[in-house]
């Protein structure tokens, strides 16, 4: 991976952890009463809204679009601490705490990217947003079939490594959106 890509990638997560930190002051840790299959729906209905616009052309409703990309990379991380706190029963966590984990969910999911991004040769860079989106998308109903199966998985990875791929997907389509601007 780049020096470039690397910069780019923890700018584009230093903004969604900055809306993560101020919803997490207003709102406390409310998530934690989601059950996976809920934020699930919830990372569909982001990534159903930006295909809906991208096909459209047109919205009407004034979040933008990059905000919907935010909102995917913030709830695939809830996600993921939701499952490494799946013991954990307390629904009121301190953002401490919060923010540690944030950080360690980060870390694995640029890990991720690191490797693949030296395989693929970021061959992101030269895909559309739309073709991104609609990977999301695909990535969504994957997770959605394994948790229909309880998680069961016969040859596929698990729900995990979907939303960390979502997430790199999410900060791809960021980078791209920031750059044409």
């Amino acid at each position: 991976m780049t020096g470039k890509t690397f910069d780019e990638y923890r700018e584009v997560i230093k903004q969604c952890k900055d809306v993560f930190e101020k919803k997490t002051k207003d709102y406390g840790t409310a998530w934690r009463i989601l059950r996976l299959p809920s934020i699930t729906d919830q990372i569909f209905i982001k990534a159903q809204r930006i295909r809906s616009i991208q096909t459209k052309g047109t919205q009407k409703v004034e979040d933008n679009v990059q905000s919907e990309f935010s909102g995917i990379i913030n709830y695939c991380i809830i996600a993921m601490m939701q499952i490494e706190l799946a013991e954990d029963a307390r629904s009121n966590l301190p953002y401490e705490e919060v923010e540690t984990l944030y950080g360690k969910i980060v870390k694995e999911t640029i890990d991720l990217l690191f490797n693949k991004n030296h395989d693929y040769d970021e061959a992101w860079r030269d895909m559309r947003v739309s073709s991104m989106t609609d990977i999301i998308l695909m990535k969504i109903f994957r997770i959605k079939q394994i948790e229909d199966n309880e998680g069961k998985t016969l040859i596929s990875e698990g729900v995990k490594a979907n939303y960390q791929d979502i997430i790199n997907y999410a900060v791809f389509c960021m980078i791209k959106l920031q750059n044409s601007l």
